[in-house]
Formats: structure tokens, sequence, C-alpha cells
């Protein structure tokens, strides 16, 4: 039995032999089937993967615990009813919740806090009314803000509670204009409204609004910003804060504005937040102070957008394959018509239909086989001819490859390693479909007929 399917294997492949151009044109089509299978999956999950990183640094695997004031709480008249004279009831998040989210919680890999207040700033006359942000050094890479000129916030100067400051980029063409800020000084709005002077370690790139997106973050104006360290800000204007403007009176008592949590991976990102919100309900039972913001709508359009590259790559391919297969039939059908006095023949001999049936089947699987090996070698080959590519491009087309997007020419291939035997698989798959009929029809023929064919 073995060595009758040897002797069929050897008569198709001296077949295939025979007209080696029309052969190696067949194989051409299950080629670049295959190959496009692998070469596309691999690019769509390049492609996703890199989406995947975009989605992730506007932060899709940060949780936001932000303070909330009660609509409830306001300025309350102390005892007597002296004018002038409030209580201020505390809430929002506090260093103690900083402290447990931080250390409780393994999933957890950073927490960044932040205080927000609202100053005015001042310098040779000129006044604006902005936000006082109080952060660390990590606050730059979570906002991704760029440093125009000096340095941002860095950790010693938190701990030596330095009156330094960072300009964002309209504060400081406001305040100074022209002139290079670094190493002057703002006047800052104290809580005794006195002006404090700081001193301006850095200016950053002007950065557009941020839009909120959705219900996972928040909306963010960078325009009117200076950054000092959060402890100086602790130290000097404390947790209560009262500001009189225009005769009316805004009191708070907070802690922490805002603390970003992050998370190793987006996998975990929904089960951390269940476990932040039942920690940080547990101590704040007396008022709803608080509120924590999952970037759902993200973290799905990181997967849609994955498996929407995945399904359209595998669409494309899919169909490169299907041509391939109607390329077989085709010359198949055409060796058919072509072989029909071989056919008689053959069948006057004493051959069956199963045999001219096996025959025609297995010219189909080798040219299938052969195209598919040839595809998959091709297929893997696809990182460093992409490379080349880039090369070439670069080389001797520096303006096209200048006007390119960062993101478009850092995408590279990255082959899924299921795609190679789905692929071939397929491409055998199609072999034995798209040969079937064409081996059929030469099995039907009549012996008289095929002998008397011209």
């Amino acid at each position: 039995m073995l060595l009758f399917w040897l002797r069929t294997c050897q008569l198709g492949v001296k077949s295939l032999l025979l007209h080696p151009m029309r052969s190696i044109l067949t194989m051409l089509g299950i080629f670049i089937g295959v190959a496009s299978v692998i070469y596309l999956l691999a690019f769509g999950e390049g492609i996703s993967r890199k989406a995947a990183e975009q989605i992730e640094s506007l932060g899709a695997t940060n949780i936001i615990v932000r303070t909330i004031k009660p609509a409830e709480l306001g300025l309350t008249n102390n005892s007597g009813g002296r004018p002038g004279s409030i209580t201020l009831i505390p809430y929002g998040i506090t260093w103690a919740d900083y402290d447990r989210l931080s250390t409780t919680i393994g999933t957890v890999t950073d927490a960044i806090p932040v205080r927000e207040i609202r100053r005015t700033f001042t310098r040779a006359g000129i006044r604006i009314d902005g936000r006082l942000v109080g952060c660390t050094t990590k606050y730059q890479e979570l906002n991704r803000l760029v440093v125009s000129r000096g340095r941002f916030i860095e950790d010693l100067d938190g701990k030596n509670r330095l009156n330094f400051c960072v300009l964002a980029h309209d504060v400081a063409e406001r305040l100074f204009g022209y002139e290079n800020p670094i190493g002057r000084t703002v006047n800052i709005q104290s809580t005794a409204n006195m002006p404090v002077p700081y001193t301006v370690i850095g200016v950053m790139e002007h950065k557009d609004p941020s839009a909120g997106i959705g219900g996972s973050l928040t909306s963010q104006d960078f325009t009117n910003d200076i950054y000092i360290p959060i402890e100086t800000l602790r130290g000097r204007f404390g947790d209560e804060i009262i500001n009189n403007t225009g005769g009316s009176v805004e009191a708070e008592k907070v802690e922490l504005s805002q603390i970003t949590l992050q998370v190793g991976h987006r996998d975990n990102v929904l089960e951390t937040s269940e476990l932040i919100k039942m920690q940080i309900e547990k101590h704040h039972r007396r008022m709803k102070d608080f509120g924590i913001t999952v970037p759902l709508e993200l973290l799905r359009q990181a997967e849609n957008t994955r498996v929407m590259f995945m399904v359209f790559m595998g669409l494309i391919a899919g169909i490169s394959l299907l041509v391939g297969g109607i390329g077989i039939m085709n010359i198949m059908l055409a060796t058919v018509t072509e072989r029909t006095r071989e056919i008689g023949i053959r069948r006057a001999l004493g051959a069956k239909r199963s045999d001219i049936v096996r025959q025609f089947l297995v010219e189909t699987i080798v040219l299938s086989v052969v195209g598919g090996a040839l595809g998959i070698i091709a297929g893997l080959l696809c990182l460093p001819i992409t490379k080349q590519v880039w090369w070439v491009i670069a080389t001797y087309l520096p303006e096209m490859y200048a006007a390119l997007p960062d993101t478009v020419r850092g995408i590279e291939p990255i082959i899924i390693g299921w795609s190679i035997p789905l692929s071939f698989g397929v491409s055998v798959t199609i072999g034995v479909v798209f040969g079937l009929y064409p081996a059929a029809r030469a099995a039907a023929m009549d012996p008289i007929e095929a002998l008397r064919h011209e």
C-alpha cells in the first residue's frame, strides 16, 4: 500500500515537472496566500500592539480617585453667630487613604498624589488667576508634559520643601514675555493673601487642554498652571484653604485633590478598581466625598482595536488564499483537458476511477504543500524584510520617510504562532477542495471517448 502511494506521488510530481512554468505559477498563488496570512496577521498584531500602547499612554491602566465636595457641605457659622467666623468640615481623600491604597493592593504599581488650589500669580504688576498644582516628579510623565526650559520638579525639592516652581507655557509667556524665566521669581498668593516669592526652575511646552473621554478621564486645562512640590504646598498652605474673591468667601479643608493609581496590566484594572472602592468606602462612610474614575472606554477600545485588526487582516489573507485555490482549479481543469487521451489510455489499461482521482489530487496537494511551505519560509522573514524596506525608504526617499508619523515608522510585525499551522492547513485544504472537481471530472470521462480525443 505504501509503495502504491509512493508511485502515485512520483507520477504526480513527474507530471508537474513536465510543465515547470505552469506549476510554478500555480504554486505562486498559494505561496502568496500563505505568506499573506502570516504577514498580514503579523502586521495586524504589530499595529494592534502599537495601538494598545498608545491607548495605555492615555491612561488605560490608571485608576483616578478624586475628591468630590458633597452638595450639602458648605460654610457654617461658628458658635455665637459671629460674622466672619466659620467652621470648616474636612472632606475628600486623605494622605491616610494614599498610604493604604499604595501599600495594601498588590496590583497597584505606583500612586501619584496631587493637590490643586486656585491662587493668584503676580510679577511686575501682571496678575494671573490660575491653578497651583502640588505634585511629584511623576506628574510630568502621567500627563505627558514636556519641559521647554530648565527642569521639572524632583523628589529632593519636595523633601527640602523648597520654594521652587515650574511654569506652564502660557503663564511664563504672560508673566515674562520674551525674557528667560529660569532663576527669576514669581509671587504666589499665600493663605494670608500675601505674595510669596517662588524661584522658577522650569518652563513647560504648550499643552492643549485634554478632553474627557466618556466617563474614563476627566478633562484638564493646563494653560494657567504653576507646579510646586506637593510637600511645599502642604507645608506652606496646609489643608485649610480660604479664598476671598469679589466679596465672596470660598473655603475648603482637603488633604488631596486626586490620587492616580497605576496598575501593572490593563487586565487587572477592573478588579483593582473594586478593591480600591471597598477600601475607601470603609473609611468614608459618613459622606460621599470621593469619586473613582475607571477608563472603561479606553480599555474596551484597546480590545476592540485588536479584534478589528485581526479580523480585517485575516479576511484579506483569506481572500488571497481563495484566489490561489481558484488558480489551482483553473490550471487543473486545463490539465485534465490536455491529458484526456492519457486518462483514456490509463482507464483502458485497467485504472479505476479512484486511481484517476487520486493521481490528480496528489498533483494539487503537491502544488499546495510546496507553495505553502515556501510561503511559510517567506512569512518567517517578514521582520528582516520589513526592516530592509524601511531602510531602503529612509535611504532613497528620505523626505517621504521623514513625513511619516513616528508611530508608523515604529510599527514592527509580530509573528503569531498559530498563523503558521493555520495558513499551511488552509493551503492544503484549499488544494484538496479545489482539486476535487477537476479530479472527479477526469475520472468521470468515458474511456472510449477519451481514446478518440485528439
